[in-house]
């Protein structure tokens, strides 16, 4: 051993000269402490995995190397020219979307079609004559204001027209600020966010606060892009019955009670709810929801979609309806495509809950800002609505006339606020017509069938269509809710048609609900 150390030495010299260059190149590298550091405590603390870890940086590097594909591998088949062809021949694209059946087409051939701008008087292009729009979310009128159509103009030709861009890089401009901060002042908050979306705005607000292990309560009836908020947010969810607080103050109860028995953490814990429901037009009971949130300790997430813009003295929503101040709600959510006839959504609340939003919303992250000019034109419907309360005066004075007609109909229900600009009509069930008392009693607590009820309506809105009055059936999406909501004839009202023009489109509604309903008695 000792004649061959000689011999031996040179190699160790050289060895020990390349391993001191390698370690003088590593301490050159930036970060290289704190990977010389991380290595010492991992292999100090669990050898094992630093043998795995070395283990999966080889195959990493060999998975990068190797070829992705072999075209000369064993499990590849060889087609003759001939073979392909037929292949290709047979070959049969599935359809996109399932045929419409005979009831569906129907249906849309009876949409009636607009010549020119939407607005409360279109024109239509089968009669060539004007029609009362009793469906359009053109509830303050701004849908077609010349002074909004002017700066619109005035900003496409200075701005252009899309940004190009999501806001946290370079999709955010000056009016998309000035809007933010008209919203802001307008609804009373610290602050506001701007989507451009307006179905993404829920459903990102939900997943940006809402994480795995967290508690959402839930009203039942809410709209499908809440739903999609909480689906994404993968969190815990209690249903609490539609539009009942006494029912969410179970609920709560009863998830406080299930959380001290299990000895559980305290988590983040949301009620999410609507202002004005979509599907019914039902309101929530705004002071009350705050009193169980605050006794409770939870942090609210109301959706004013169909609030803002819509109720309150200058159509502020229902912080301004109930005068409750808007820092009590803790993520104020509405639309700006409703609310201001323009497109997108906002979120108002503290500073910390809106630049939370600003790295972890996803659609506020991940989607192309708003086009300037409807930026604009939010802005300026601010300042229309500000500067005149008649608008929603108007639009109140139409919604009580329409409920004063629609009130006094034995054949329909209404489970719409009185307040609420957004009116459903349901249809009453017929009496049963069976002499037998136990079949009658089983038919009369029978839920109604959709089916049966939606020709009703079509007939209904056909009938005030060729009276001119444009009405519809609301839209549904079946069998992708959790809870299927009732067929309902909806109107939307407008301050854009004065009292008398919306008292003779209602007398047409109701003269074709009567006419078509007493057919089926």
């Amino acid at each position: 051993m000792n004649s061959s150390s000689p011999a031996l030495e040179p190699l160790f010299e050289f060895l020990n000269n390349a391993l001191s260059t390698l370690e003088h190149a590593f301490h050159k590298l930036p970060g290289s402490a704190v990977i010389q550091r991380y290595v010492k405590s991992s292999h100090r603390n669990d050898p094992g995995r630093t043998l795995l870890e070395l283990i999966l940086v080889i195959f990493a590097i060999r998975t990068l190397l190797q070829s992705r594909t072999r075209a000369n591998g064993k499990h590849f088949i060889s087609f003759t020219d001939k073979e392909i062809d037929e292949l290709v021949d047979e070959w049969a694209p599935e359809p996109l979307g399932q045929p419409l059946d005979p009831q569906e087409q129907a249906e849309l051939a009876a949409v009636p079609i607009i010549a020119g701008p939407n607005g409360p008087k279109p024109k239509l292009v089968n009669t060539g004559k004007t029609a009362i729009n009793l469906t359009s979310y053109n509830f303050t009128g701004l849908a077609g204001n010349e002074t909004i159509k002017e700066r619109a103009v005035e900003t496409l030709r200075k701005y252009g027209l899309g940004s190009c861009g999501p806001p946290g890089f370079y999709g955010t401009l000056d009016v998309h600020m000035n809007l933010e901060n008209d919203i802001a002042d307008f609804l009373g908050t610290e602050a506001a966010i701007l989507y451009s979306q307006g179905f993404s705005t829920i459903s990102s607000v939900i997943p940006a606060f809402c994480k795995r292990g967290d508690i959402i309560v839930v009203d039942r009836g809410v709209n499908f892009t809440i739903q999609k908020g909480i689906q994404i947010s993968r969190s815990t969810v209690r249903w609490y019955d539609h539009n009942d607080l006494k029912s969410l103050e179970e609920v709560l109860e009863s998830v406080e009670k299930e959380r001290k028995k299990r000895k559980s953490p305290l988590t983040r814990r949301f009620i999410v709810t609507e202002g004005i429901f979509e599907k019914d037009g039902a309101m929530v009971d705004l002071p009350k929801l705050i009193e169980l949130k605050q006794k409770y300790k939870y942090r609210l997430i109301l959706d004013e979609s169909f609030s803002f813009g819509t109720v309150g003295r200058t159509g502020r929503g229902l912080t301004e309806l109930y005068n409750v101040p808007a820092d009590k709600v803790d993520m104020l959510v509405g639309s700006v495509a409703i609310g201001l006839c323009s497109a997108g959504g906002f979120c108002a609340g503290s500073r910390t809950v809106i630049d939370h939003q600003r790295i972890n919303g996803p659609s506020f992250v991940f989607s192309a800002s708003m086009p300037a000019l409807l930026s604009v034109s939010a802005s300026e419907g601010i300042n229309i609505l500000r500067s005149n309360p008649s608008i929603l005066t108007a639009l109140q004075e139409n919604t009580r006339a329409t409920r004063a007609v629609l009130d006094r109909l034995d054949c329909i229900s209404i489970p719409s606020h009185p307040a609420s600009a957004i009116i459903h009509i349901h249809i009453r069930s017929p009496p049963s017509q069976s002499l037998h008392p136990i079949t009658a009693s089983l038919s009369s607590h029978k839920p109604s069938n959709p089916t049966s009820i939606l020709p009703r309506d079509a007939k209904v809105v056909d009938e005030a269509l060729s009276q001119g009055v444009i009405i519809s059936r609301a839209k549904r999406l079946r069998g992708q809710e959790p809870v299927e909501p009732r067929p309902s004839i909806r109107l939307a009202l407008t301050s854009a048609l004065s009292k008398k023009d919306t008292e003779k489109a209602i007398g047409v509604v109701k003269a074709a609900l009567v006419k078509v309903l007493s057919k089926r008695r």
